[in-house]
């Protein structure tokens, strides 16, 4: 089992909109970056975990536990002309991206990022990197297990 921290903005998505979606699943759409993309595809298992963390908003930080409910697929949207996250080269024959689906194992007290950069055990998680801007990376068990005794 695989560890992952997965950023949504919650104007897109938050921690609130899961749990109130059908099954607490939602499919993690719209990613367009190909490192992101590749763990999705390549290295995510049904039954990893997943910190659920906010970002691009008031208070980034993360929000919940989550769990990867089925593996890779492609994104539908890469296909949908005029769609914000449409991508002429991709055909279903081909396609060029695709999303899992997530599901929520339980809301949490906000871990700010201001936080987390006080904790001297999360010095090397990767959201915490200068120049890390990816949506979705890795998280060590070590690092996986110390942030679930302090949420």
């Amino acid at each position: 089992m695989r560890y992952w921290l997965m950023k949504s903005e919650p104007g897109d998505v938050s921690i609130d909109d899961l749990a109130a979606m059908p099954n607490q699943t939602v499919d993690w759409y719209g990613v367009r970056n190909y490192q992101a993309r590749n763990f999705m595809r390549d290295q995510m298992k049904v039954g990893d975990g997943v910190l659920f963390y906010h970002s691009n908003c008031d208070v980034p930080g993360i929000a919940g536990i989550a769990e990867v409910s089925k593996l890779a697929y492609p994104d539908r949207l890469q296909f949908i002309a005029g769609h914000k996250y449409y991508d002429p080269k991709a055909t279903p024959e081909s396609p060029r991206w695709f999303n899992v689906d997530v599901k929520l194992v339980r809301k949490t007290r906000l871990l700010s990022l201001k936080e987390m950069r006080e904790i001297p055990e999360l010095v090397s998680l990767r959201i915490l990197q200068r120049g890390n801007r990816l949506s979705i990376t890795p998280v060590d068990p070590r690092e996986w297990e110390f942030i679930l005794k302090l949420l």
